[in-house]
């Protein structure tokens, strides 16, 4: 059976550690080549399903298919019966009956991935899912490729304080990482505008705080979140000047930092809002080797579900 990935959860720390791993050789097998493809794929059909718009998550899917040397298609909701009014289900179940082997899903609502692999198991269906986002839940990939530029910058997580700024609350990212670091020994500290904290973080295995300043001094690794306008409804901060003044990394802010620390962002980056300009260009942010790794740790994602999964049945 194909192996699923729908939470950061799924994944114990050995299992993370060994997808970092795949996904550490395969960059230094693939950088340097002229021709980046193995066969590894050849045969095996991966769909990407997106509902909502994407660049990295989308295209570096994409490209980690491609150099595999899977045929990729991308399903775009605006371009497919999704625009005629065909429910999830059906579009879903369509794809597995074409005969996709695995389904790449970014979708608005909460928990779709999970509702997408129950409805594969309903039929008894090989095709497996892999949750590319779905609404405020998780976003385990981006997850996987933070860890492995924390792992490749700092060596490592134990005793490595994260500190992730910003949209806490409507923020999949912060979710994953809250779950995936957290397993892998990091201490995680969130700062966001009380506003901006989600219910229930008292059993999150983070400690919320709106002090950033006072985070700073002996942070490891700053992760800055966008602000998602699309998902607020209502006014969760005064205005963009004032979140920029209180919550943004600034210069000002990132000198404070230790010398080795590291900031990174998911991306897209609101420069001048979250991250000053000069601050995500500077020579400790990691936001473009993010991007890289998140071409290979995808591969190594793909592996785990079309190949290894099989070879453990």
């Amino acid at each position: 059976m194909t192996a699923n990935l729908l939470s950061a959860a799924d994944l114990s720390a050995d299992e993370i550690h060994a997808l970092l791993d795949e996904a550490d050789q395969l960059k230094s097998s693939l950088l340097d080549r002229d021709v980046r493809k193995l066969p590894t794929l050849r045969g095996r059909t991966v769909m990407t399903v997106f509902y909502e718009n994407s660049t990295r998550t989308r295209v570096s899917f994409e490209t980690a298919g491609k150099w595999l040397s899977a045929d990729v298609i991308n399903v775009s909701a605006s371009s497919s019966s999704v625009s005629k009014g065909e429910s999830l289900r059906d579009t879903t179940k369509t794809l597995a009956a074409i005969g996709a082997d695995l389904l790449i899903v970014r979708h608005p609502a909460s928990g779709a991935a999970k509702q997408i692999a129950g409805w594969m198991d309903e039929d008894g269906v090989r095709t497996g899912v892999v949750n590319a986002g779905d609404g405020m839940h998780e976003h385990p990939t981006q997850a996987l490729l933070d860890a492995m530029t924390i792992r490749e910058s700092l060596g490592g997580f134990a005793g490595r304080k994260i500190v992730v700024v910003g949209d806490i609350l409507h923020s999949r990212v912060a979710r994953s990482n809250a779950l995936l670091l957290s397993t892998l020994g990091a201490e995680l500290v969130f700062v966001a505008p009380r506003t901006l904290w989600p219910a229930g973080t008292e059993t999150w295995p983070v400690r919320m705080t709106d002090d950033l300043d006072a985070e700073l001094v002996d942070a490891d690794a700053v992760m800055m979140l966008r602000v998602q306008a699309e998902r607020m409804n209502g006014g969760f901060f005064p205005s963009a000047r004032e979140f920029s003044v209180r919550y943004g990394l600034s210069e000002a802010r990132a000198a404070r930092l230790p010398e080795h620390a590291i900031v990174m962002h998911p991306g897209p980056m609101l420069r001048g809002m979250e991250i000053g300009y000069p601050v995500a260009d500077a020579p400790r942010s990691v936001v473009l080797p993010q991007v890289t790794n998140g071409v290979h740790l995808r591969m190594a994602v793909l592996l785990r579900s079309l190949v290894h999964s099989e070879g453990n049945a």
